[in-house]
């Protein structure tokens, strides 16, 4: 799933990144003009002024803090994948699924959106939170992933190839 947003082809790294950016506004186009219109996130871009008016921090922090929270949601979307496809497996055996750590990993999460005012993270988390259709969430999922990446591509860039480095040892 991570090779999908293209940071692994052998480009230089700003080849990569903003490569990376057009298949990451591919996948949200495609993913929410078909499956999650309903949702009204795509014109959607973040503005940290809400954000410094509300919490009073300075613009510098605010950024940090948003990179931090991109570096988040990539890190959690490895267990959220991971989650969705034992979820899936139970689910096509007919056997229950328990929502509760996708959930509790979805509220940890979705403070940190509702925190920093990121709105299309906010909504698409707080989807997670309350649907129980599995391929809805997966869908959710990949949206959640593009923005992040969208938002701050450099750190993207830089966790996914954390992500791929410890993988490796």
């Amino acid at each position: 799933m991570l090779k999908k947003f293209s940071f692994f082809k052998k480009l230089s790294k700003q080849e990569n990144i903003e490569q990376s950016v057009k298949n990451a506004d591919l996948v949200c186009r495609d993913i929410v003009v078909s499956k999650l219109s309903h949702l009204d996130i795509l014109d959607y871009r973040y503005s940290t002024k809400e954000a410094r008016q509300e919490l009073g921090l300075d613009d510098e922090l605010i950024h940090q803090l948003v990179e931090d929270y991109v570096a988040q949601i990539i890190k959690a979307s490895v267990q959220f994948e991971k989650y969705l496809a034992n979820m899936t497996l139970l689910n096509e055996n007919n056997t229950f699924c328990d929502y509760t750590p996708l959930r509790e990993l979805v509220h940890k999460n979705l403070g940190v959106a509702r925190n920093l005012r990121i709105k299309d993270a906010e909504i698409l988390l707080y989807e997670m939170m309350i649907k129980e259709d599995l391929k809805y969430l997966g869908n959710c999922l990949q949206v959640l992933k593009a923005c992040a990446i969208k938002l701050k591509p450099e750190c993207a860039y830089n966790t996914f190839q954390l992500i791929e480095l410890k993988n490796s040892l």
